[in-house]
């Protein structure tokens, strides 16, 4: 099967597991005949919002049991990325996911409307609200850092809807101050890497749904990629995008077929 083709499987998650809070068809069985074939796996994920532990959760409550040490998230990554700096204090806009990892990482997350920090840190935030908006804007004019979990500026929500995501936010703070954040999700390589490492492999593939992310950052590193047409891009973003998978397919399920025929490499 293609899957015992290499020695690590990267996951995304939105749009290739689960849309919403319902699991994309075929993904419990197929993770459930993965595991049983001895595949290692790890989940990484641009969605900040979530911590690990929630994100077990949730994969758990789809029939899809994972341990929390499995799943990569752009905020642990950014907070690693941030720690190894020297840390600092930071504003975050995000939810639990941010605020969990830099928090666990060392850095002190200052809330309410402080003068100044050395860092503004965004991901995805549900309770976000206009006056955040505009506290993360003062203080990034007044010199903090802005660096942002990652920058898709969608992601997929039920019903195939396309609900604004991290880079949403992002764009408004960068149109109100004039600067451009650093940013540590895909398809940039921190979280590639670090999903990696968890991984223990050598050999990856990397399953996501995103042209623009998943597999330009997967490519831009020599690693072999499956996208998925069950989350964002689809058959006619494909036609017109300079970023080409090795595979392609329907959904997950090709993982477990013999017969995947590759698109590009050797």
């Amino acid at each position: 099967m293609l899957a015992a083709r290499y020695d690590a499987l990267l996951f995304d998650l939105d749009g290739v597991l689960y849309r919403g809070d319902e699991p994309v068809p075929g993904a419990p069985e197929t993770i459930g005949a993965l595991r049983r074939a001895g595949a290692r796996i790890v989940f990484l994920t641009n969605n900040s919002s979530r911590t690990p532990q929630q994100v077990s959760a949730k994969l758990g409550a789809m029939g899809m049991p994972s341990p929390p040490e499995e799943v990569v998230t752009s905020a642990t990554a950014t907070a690693d990325l941030l720690a190894a700096r020297g840390g600092g204090t930071a504003f975050v806009m995000g939810g639990d996911g941010v605020v969990g990892a830099l928090t666990d990482a060392g850095l002190r997350v200052l809330d309410g409307e402080p003068e100044s920090v050395d860092l503004v840190v965004v991901g995805i935030d549900d309770d976000l609200t206009y006056a955040r908006l505009r506290t993360a804007c003062l203080l990034v004019h007044r010199g903090a850092r802005f660096v942002a979990t990652n920058a898709d500026p969608t992601f997929p929500g039920p019903r195939s809807e396309l609900w604004p995501g991290a880079g949403a936010l992002v764009a408004a703070i960068t149109t109100a101050t004039g600067v451009e954040p650093e940013v540590v999700g895909k398809p940039h390589a921190p979280l590639f890497h670090a999903a990696l490492h968890r991984a223990g492999g050598t050999n990856p593939l990397v399953i996501g749904d995103r042209l623009d992310t998943d597999i330009a950052g997967a490519a831009a590193l020599g690693w072999d990629t499956l996208l998925v047409l069950s989350g964002v891009d689809t058959e006619e973003e494909l036609a017109d995008s300079p970023y080409r998978p090795t595979y392609v397919a329907a959904d997950l399920r090709a993982l477990l077929l013999d017969d995947v025929v590759r698109v590009t490499g050797p």
